[in-house]
């Protein structure tokens, strides 16, 4: 791995401002392979360098992958002047690292939300041209029907003329109060309400399940996260790699 500078490396933890990082070199705090740091424009290999701050070794990520079980009332933002954003849910050291949502949830829809601070895989995993699925649990107003199922199949094209394309609706309870799974395949604003209101049978309550081959984790709580494992970040690589674009 490329050699980086010291203060740069240490905040990329998000524990400590590069100013922070400065002051603890000063101090001594900071070894390298053993040996007090010198200053914060030393460079180190983050990927074989010992790095320890204050006695403890730092755990080095070139980039930060969250899950998030997003709750209710929270807008999928890294900032909004109308109400709390999803960051405000995380501690502040991982507030420094430049976090953002990949894709939004609606401020009422819960469930599954990655954050992260790595561009491009955030990007491949919205792209319209990698179809990546993400799949809902709904709730709505009225019976869905085999026909509610074919007419997503087919794809909406709403009044205002946006074309939603062909997505999956799956039936699992059908009553005046129906339950479904619903799997779409691009993310257009509000698409999963809008379609299934075109269809007379409006969303009552909307959850992410999966996105991806990656699934909510449930042992984690409304408002809990956790660090996504290499392995399923490299999972998450692997599928968008395996995506041909049209």
């Amino acid at each position: 791995m490329e050699k980086q500078r010291l203060d740069k490396i240490i905040a990329s933890t998000g524990k400590w401002s590069r100013r922070e990082v400065k002051a603890l070199i000063r101090q001594g705090l900071v070894l390298v392979d053993g040996v007090p740091a010198r200053s914060a424009e030393e460079k180190a290999d983050p990927g074989a360098a010992r790095i320890e701050v204050k006695g403890e070794p730092i755990a080095y990520r070139r980039y930060t992958w969250l899950m998030l079980n997003k709750p209710a009332g929270y807008l999928s933002a890294t900032e909004d002047g109308r109400g709390a954003t999803v960051l405000d849910l995380l501690p502040e050291e991982l507030r420094r690292q430049g976090l953002f949502p990949v894709g939004r949830l609606d401020k009422d829809t819960e469930g599954l939300l990655l954050l992260t601070n790595e561009g491009g895989l955030a990007h491949d995993l919205l792209s319209p041209k990698r179809h990546v699925d993400k799949v809902y649990y709904t709730r709505v107003a009225g019976r869905l029907t085999e026909a509610d199922c074919a007419a997503f199949a087919r794809g909406i094209t709403l009044p205002d003329g946006l074309v939603c394309r062909s997505a999956g609706l799956e039936i699992l309870s059908a009553g005046e109060e129906s339950e479904g799974r619903v799997t779409l395949r691009e993310g257009k604003f509000h698409q999963v309400k809008r379609m299934l209101a075109y269809l007379g049978k409006p969303v009552l309550y909307l959850e992410r399940i999966k996105m991806g081959n990656l699934p909510l984790d449930l042992s984690l709580s409304r408002g809990e996260f956790r660090f996504l494992t290499d392995s399923e970040v490299e999972s998450l690589r692997a599928q968008v790699d395996s995506l041909e674009k049209p």
